[in-house]
């Protein structure tokens, strides 16, 4: 455990012999001479600003453990950064998955409910119906923003579960509906406090996950949910019981099971790195320090419109936006076992589990696309040959006949075979585009809000009337997959042009090693912010000519 591999630069920074880019987060303190005591505290790896419930602003708890990490070896270090990764992904992400997988249920039911019976006791037309399957977007899309940024100020351990709990009384309620208006009612009830649950865990794991190993983690929990779609079925069995109808149970059933979920979940969610109980202090100093390396500046910085005003008028967030809309119609419309119901004389059941392998197969693609966009570093061309492939699947159900119902089934498979991974592989791209930490929680909240508009848009175009070919509803579909490549072109030549103008004009980005004084001329001159203070430099986000994005 000796202290000889690194060396000392001379010039504000420290470098380091090794290619993992492991840092020193205290070597140099120990040669900073009592004149220089002011500027002490950008040395430490994380800012110590007001707003003390956040990841990126803890006070500078452990320098025994930053010590600790710095005189590793690194193969010491690479064990220890193992350690650390296995515990957090044990700890975080199957509880994510269950929690994601709740509300994918709780939102599609009313489609499941809808074929054992629903719209005939409430008496709804084909119209109604609609409009009941798409309040929930309505109230679920205006509270996404404001949700994240409650987020962000409040303990995820308390507020993740404050929404679960309410949207399970409104989903448990539900079965209890007799007229149309209460079912309206109850279902834009359900997209208000459902709304924090998606933006909000991708938003937390960027608190725990560096940006190269985001999309793996968010793939998983989003295809755990896919695989909801094969368990519609068994609930409504209990027709009758109680004297009540198969599809109440559908919703009070599943309602009583998020709501222990959710009760547990003050629990079982852990708040941020600094705070987490499942790690050991130099464990939790570890998480920091490899955020730190990644997104140094990113982290840090506090709430103001300035940030907020950022994220509304930087173009990526439209582009962005666009694009996520692009996948997440197509996903709404994919996911109706309505369509198969079509295909042949098949009872619900059968159509149900007919709609079975479809998932199962987009959980595969999701899933593997993640690891090889995660591994290469690159999400545009994923984007851009799912987006065809996804595009070729709605043009097979358009152009084929309804006799060849083998062949109509194909096609579902290849459009639900693109449509996961282009939802999964957008979120990631988006987490890795903002820099600033509040820039993030404002645009994910616009990506997440406008993309879940597509919600709106299927529910409206898939409509009974144009059964059992839903030509409108495919068509619409092919078009969107079209809108989420063009924006997966346009978004990859922007930003592949500015890594190129940044690297052209102040030279190749820091190595994840190098650790700068912001107050250091030198740093200042290299990346042309002299004159700016520290908190200007923080807030520049990916605006920093250090920042690269990810193509």
């Amino acid at each position: 455990m000796t202290d000889t591999h690194h060396h000392h630069g001379t010039n504000g920074h420290h470098t380091n012999g090794h290619a993992h880019g492991h840092i020193h987060p205290t070597a140099e303190k120990h040669e900073i001479t009592t004149a220089s005591r002011t500027s002490l505290d950008s040395h430490r790896y994380v800012a110590n600003t007001e707003d003390s419930k956040m990841p990126d602003t803890m006070p500078n708890h452990s320098k025994m453990a930053a010590e600790e990490i710095a005189r590793m070896s690194p193969e010491e270090y690479a064990e220890l950064e193992r350690r650390v990764l296995r515990k957090m992904d044990l700890r975080l992400i199957p509880w994510m998955t269950l929690l994601y997988l709740l509300s994918f249920i709780d939102r599609v039911n009313v489609g499941a409910a809808k074929l054992v019976g629903l719209t005939t006791d409430l008496h709804l037309t084909s119209l109604q119906y609609s409009n009941a399957s798409m309040i929930f977007f309505v109230s679920y899309v205006a509270f996404e923003v404001p949700s994240n940024l409650v987020l962000k100020k409040l303990r995820p351990s308390r507020w993740i579960p404050f929404t679960m709990i309410c949207w399970a009384i409104f989903q448990t309620t539900m079965g209890l509906v007799t007229t149309y208006g209460q079912l309206l009612a109850l279902r834009f009830c359900l997209g208000l406090f459902e709304s924090g649950l998606f933006p909000g865990l991708n938003f937390y794991l960027t608190g725990w996950y560096r940006r190269d190993e985001l999309n793996r983690r968010v793939s998983v929990f989003f295809s755990g949910a896919v695989l909801s779609g094969a368990f519609g079925d068994g609930l409504s069995k209990m027709d009758g019981i109680g004297g009540k109808a198969g599809w109440a149970w559908i919703f009070i059933i599943e309602g009583l099971l998020t709501f222990v979920v959710a009760v547990a979940s003050f629990w079982m969610i852990h708040d941020w790195p600094d705070t987490a109980k499942f790690l050991s202090p130099i464990e939790r100093e570890m998480v920091l320090v490899r955020l730190k390396q990644e997104q140094g500046l990113a982290a840090e910085g506090g709430f103001n419109w300035r940030v907020i005003k950022k994220a509304l008028v930087d173009w990526k967030t439209y582009c962005l936006m666009l694009m996520y809309i692009g996948a997440a119609e197509p996903l709404y419309s994919l996911f109706t076992p309505t369509i198969i119901a079509y295909l042949g004389k098949f009872t619900v059941s059968q159509s149900l589990l007919l709609s079975t392998p479809p998932y199962v197969l987009m959980f595969i693609t999701t899933i593997g696309t993640a690891f090889a966009s995660d591994r290469f570093q690159r999400r545009g061309f994923f984007l851009m040959g799912w987006s065809l492939v996804g595009a070729i699947g709605y043009l097979l159900l358009l152009t084929i006949p309804i006799r060849y119902p083998g062949a109509l089934y194909a096609a579902v498979f290849i459009a639900s075979a693109a449509v996961g991974p282009l939802i999964a592989t957008t979120i990631s791209w988006t987490g890795n585009t903002f820099g600033n930490h509040y820039k993030k929680a404002v645009a994910m909240g616009l990506v997440f809000s406008l993309g879940n508009s597509g919600g709106i848009v299927s529910s409206q175009a898939y409509r009974n009337k144009d059964a059992p070919r839903f030509l409108p509803g495919h068509a619409t579909a092919l078009a969107f997959c079209l809108l989420n490549f063009s924006m997966a072109v346009l978004l990859y030549i922007g930003v592949k042009r500015e890594n190129k103008r940044r690297d052209d004009k102040y030279g190749p980005a820091p190595r994840p090693d190098e650790v700068f004084e912001f107050e250091d001329p030198e740093y200042q001159a290299r990346w042309g912010l002299q004159g700016m203070s520290r908190k200007e430099i923080v807030e520049l986000g990916d605006d920093h000519p250090a920042f690269r994005y990810i193509l």
